[in-house]
Order: C-alpha cells, then sequence, then structure tokens
C-alpha cells in the first residue's frame, strides 16, 4: 500500500516558493560561533511552554526575578584598576559620583600570580594592567573613605583569591565592618585559569581545596559574599565559541558544587551564593540564546542532580562584560557601538550586573572619558531604550528560542565528552578543553584572515589616515613608590608575628584544615600576598602547564 506523502508545510511552501526564487547574497549565514542560521524561523521551532516558563519560576529560562528590571535595574559595575591603590581609590570614588552602583577591582599581573612588586618577575608590570596590592595597607588605602559595609565589591582574581579575601575581611574589621556585613563577589575560578587564562600559583588538586575551603569558611561567615563568580568570559577571550563557553562554565560550576558537597556542606546552604561571568560577545541573538539556555540547565541540574531543595539553589545570578576581544585597535571609536550592541545583549538576556567596556582598551587601560562613555552606554540602554518596560521582551521569539534549545543540546554534548574523560579536572589535565578551544580560535581567526568573516575597520573599511587617540599612560613612577610601600610596612610590623602566623599556616597546609583562617591571620600580621603564597608552595608545590599540542 503506498504511503501519502507528508503534507509541505506553510515554511516549506514558503521556502521553495518564494525564498528559493531569490539569491543570497555571498555571506557566512552562521553566527559568529559557527552555528548555522537558517532563513526563518517559525512557531514549528518553538519549545514546549514548560521549557520557556515564566520569569522568576523554573526553569528560570526567562529570568531569575519576577519583575527583573522592572523591580530593580541590573548594577553598573565598571572594572577599574590601575598604578598603586591610591590612584584606583581616586578612580573608584569618580565612578561612584557619576552614578555607578557598584565597584570592581581589576588588579595588575603581579598580583593576579602571586608575586610582591618587589619579585624579579614584577619588573616593569606592577600597576600596569591594574592596581598593585601586596599587603593589608594597601587594601585599606584602595577603600580609603568607602565604607565596605555600604558598597558591594568585586575583585577579580584567581589563584590568590583566598590571600585577596583575607585582606578584605581585615580591612573590614578595621573599619567597624564584621564579614557578616560585608557584600561581594571574589572570582575565585580556579578551573578556567587552567583551561583559559594561565594566571596559577599550584597545583590543580591543592588549587581545588583552596577554593572549597573559601566556600566553606562564606558559607559560615560571609552569608552576602559569593566566594566564586564561575567565569566563561575568559574562556570567551580565549577564542572559545559561545556554546564552548557555556557548556566549560556550567561544568567548572558543577564541579566545585560536587567538591563542596564532598567536603559536607549542604547544597542549599552554600548554592545560594555562587555566581556566575560571561562573556557579552557581538554575535547578538547568539548570546541572548546563552544566557537563557545556562539559566534553564543550571536549575535543572541543580535540582534533579545535585538534590537542591530551594528554590535560590536554582537560581543562576550572573554578571556579564562587553568583549575585550572585539575591541578594535583600528578605528577605536567603532568600539562605542560594538560596546553598546554586546551590552544591550546582556540586558535583553537578563544580567544582574553588567561591565562595558572603554573604546580605547584595546591601546591601554582607559581614559577617564573613555570610561564614563561606557558607563553612560549602560545608563542610556536603562533609561533611554524602553527595553527595561517589559520582562524578557524577546520570549517566544521563533529565533531567539530555537537557538536556546540548540545552545542547550551542544552543551549537553560537551557535558557527555568531559564525562567520558572522568570529569573536568580530569579533562583538564587531559587538555581537553584547552585543545577545544584552540581549534575554535583558529577557525574564526582564518574565516577573518579570508575575508569570509567581516570586522568593520580590520578586514573590510579601513581607514588609511586614522589619527592616534589620547590614551591613559601609567607613570613608572608609580612603580617606585609601590615598592617603597612595600618596603615601609616590612620595616615597620612585628616579623616574629608573620613568621609565626605564616608557619601555622604551613602547618594547616600539611594537614586538612580548612585554610582561611590561619590566612586570615597572616594578614592581620600584615604578611605579604607573595609571602603567603610562597609558603603555601613550600607545601604544595607549583604547577607546569603541559603542551596542547
Amino acid at each position: 500500500m503506498a504511503v501519502e506523502p507528508r503534507p509541505m508545510t506553510d515554511a516549506e511552501r514558503w521556502y521553495r516558493e518564494r525564498y528559493a526564487s531569490t539569491p543570497e547574497r555571498d555571506a557566512l549565514f552562521t553566527t559568529v560561533s559557527g552555528e548555522p542560521v537558517e532563513p526563518l524561523y517559525t512557531a514549528d521551532d518553538l519549545p514546549e511552554p514548560e521549557q520557556i516558563g515564566f520569569p522568576g519560576e523554573y526553569p528560570f529560562t526567562r529570568g531569575p526575578y519576577p519583575s527583573m528590571y522592572r523591580g530593580r535595574l541590573w548594577t553598573m559595575r565598571q572594572f577599574a584598576g590601575f598604578g598603586t591603590a591610591e590612584e584606583t581609590n581616586e578612580r573608584f570614588r569618580y565612578l561612584l559620583e557619576h552614578g555607578q552602583t557598584g565597584l570592581s577591582t581589576a588588579f595588575d599581573m603581579p598580583s593576579l600570580m602571586g608575586h610582591d612588586s618587589d619579585h624579579r618577575l614584577s619588573l616593569g608590570e606592577v600597576g600596569r594592567e591594574g592596581v598593585a596590592v601586596d599587603t593589608l595597607d594597601d587594601m585599606e588605602t584602595l577603600f580609603q573613605g568607602i565604607a565596605l559595609g555600604d558598597v558591594s565589591t568585586s575583585m577579580t582574581i584567581n589563584a590568590p583569591a583566598a590571600v585577596m579575601l583575607a585582606f578584605y575581611v581585615v580591612a573590614g574589621e578595621h573599619q567597624g565592618t564584621p564579614p557578616e556585613r560585608l557584600a561581594g563577589t571574589i572570582q575565585t575560578d580556579i578551573l578556567k585559569e587552567y583551561i583559559a587564562q594561565k594566571e596559577w600559583c599550584f597545583p590543580v588538586d591543592p588549587a581545588m581545596r583552596l577554593v572549597t575551603d573559601m566556600v566553606e569558611f562564606c558559607t559560615r561567615r560571609m552569608p552576602r559574599w559569593h566566594p566564586i563568580s564561575i567565569s566563561g568570559y575568559h574562556i570567551r577571550e580565549a577564542g572559545s565559541t559561545a556554546q564552548q563557553e557555556l557548556a566549560f562554565t556550567l561544568k567548572d560550576g558543577f564541579t566545585y558544587v560536587e567538591q563542596a558537597i564532598a567536603r559536607g556542606l549542604d547544597v542549599d546552604d552554600f548554592a545560594p551564593r555562587l555566581s556566575f561571568f560571561f562573556n557579552a560577545h557581538i554575535d547578538f541573538f547568539e548570546e541572548i540564546a546563552k544566557y537563557r539556555a545556562a539559566r534553564r540547565i543550571w536549575a535543572r541540574e541543580m535540582r534533579e542532580k545535585y538534590g537542591a531543595r530551594e528554590e535560590s539553589s536554582m537560581l543562576m545570578r550572573f554578571h556579564s562584560q562587553t568583549a575585550g576581544v572585539s575591541l578594535t585597535a583600528q578605528q577605536p571609536l567603532v568600539n562605542v557601538v560594538r560596546t553598546t550592541t554586546e551590552a544591550l545583549s546582556a540586558v535583553l538576556g537578563g544580567t544582574q550586573s553588567l561591565h562595558t567596556n572603554s573604546y580605547d582598551e584595546a591601546h591601554a587601560l582607559p581614559t577617564e572619558e573613555a570610561v564614563r562613555v561606557a558607563l553612560r552606554t549602560q545608563q542610556v540602554i536603562a533609561h533611554e531604550t524602553g527595553v527595561t518596560n517589559t520582562v524578557d521582551p524577546l520570549g517566544g521569539s521563533y529565533f531567539v528560542e530555537a537557538l536556546t534549545d540548540r545552545m542547550e543540546e551542544a552543551a549537553y554534548d560537551y557535558f557527555a565528552k568531559i564525562d567520558e574523560l572522568g570529569g573536568m579536572v580530569e579533562a583538564i589535565k587531559q587538555n581537553y578543553p584547552q585543545r577545544e578551544i584552540a581549534d575554535a580560535s583558529f577557525r574564526y581567526q582564518q574565516e577573518v584572515d579570508e575575508g569570509r568573516r567581516i570586522v568593520v575597520g580590520v578586514n573590510r573599511y579601513a581607514d588609511r589616515d586614522e589619527e592616534p587617540i589620547e590614551i591613559l599612560r601609567i607613570d613608572p613612577a608609580l612603580e617606585r613608590k609601590q615598592l617603597d610601600r612595600l618596603q615601609s610596612v616590612r620595616a615597620r610590623r612585628r616579623g616574629e608575628d608573620v613568621e609565626a602566623a605564616l608557619g601555622r599556616l604551613k602547618e594547616a597546609a600539611a594537614g586538612d584544615a580548612n585554610l582561611m583562617e590561619p590566612i586570615v591571620e597572616c594578614a592581620r600580621a600584615h604578611a605579604s600576598e607573595g609571602e603567603i603564597v610562597s609558603a603555601l608552595q613550600e607545601v604544595f608545590g607549583t604547577y607546569t602547564e603541559t603542551p596542547v599540542f
């Protein structure tokens, strides 16, 4: 018996009779990550209604809170840090005066690597790409005149995060603010360092112990503090696709959850204070889909795999930052357009806080004028565009919902591959995510070099008569100033107290005690960051990366 052919859908009829008869441009009809984009999406591409849900309700595809920006705007948190603590303190005050609603601290490379400013590897790098913080004295100067109990602070540092948190806790004590009242986030995401950013102090396993120590400490002592900002930003900056950023970031997060549960912590005691940090890249709709898929996956896995009972444990709250890697040194003012588009995607994707990059950051740290334009970009989106008037305005979009589903499928494909390798820690040791990112980065750059992927001002619409722009230049004298500050602290402190505190830290590290209290003791004794890190390295050793290829 002959089978009746399936009737043609309206979309298929439209494609054959209308669309196929018109020529297409010679262009890449894919997302920036290489995902094919169909010429049209219809209601047939929508998922089941329960997959979309409502804002503030499981699975939180449409946002973690019912009212979203009708209730409260996202936190406008501009990243700042350069020179010594005094200079950055001035920039903090400037940003607060111009309407910023949270502080975000960028540390210099020596601080990120756990080195003091007088370390041989710090020469020429002190205060260059962030603020130099060697001691408790620097941390107190950084926030001088800023009441720590009244402000939310973000600190972007990972391998030595425990040391910076200890400095911040003691600085709060000296202001009369106990740890229980301190609010903010410290990045602490060490797994993405081995994957992408390459700033580490210790081998993987003891580094993971330190992360779990911080989670446990904050669970018990700092209820307003987010001990980890699980970060896809740097994974994307290293050249990953959106799908890789999503999958590797979430898998890192699940690994931290598993470590904390293994430590004996109840998931509902710590999960509500895990936060995320995503890249807001240039492909507008792909980024929105990424954020929506991230919330849905996190909620499902936290409830079904990790046994979360409290709704707050299933909520994904995230900070976003526009893509530094998308900025061009050529025609830098065009970066204002890129940043605006990226920021709008983060807002339409439901971000809880946002940093907008400055147009001059492909050249140097931003000038005050460039920072002001970046902050005003957020304020225009918030107050002039109307996108905050309704919750999740793109919810139900055929294209966005289809992209969200595809993003979710791609993430689960990566989860399965990572599980086959023994989990994220083992996958990192085998260089799996590192190789995937390297391959993706190569493919993208090849498309740009061949002119198939257009970058305005770089491989198309170039301007040979560009005028140079004014950039921020860090005074080399600031390095000498920081070295003098460090020497002054060492001269004033009680050396025997420092040695005793460091000795107790090494003894604790050799056992299985939580290391946060011994590190806080070292901070109170005015031990430097480098001294604390070196003491731990005597016990833990250091890390050497194996080649990716």
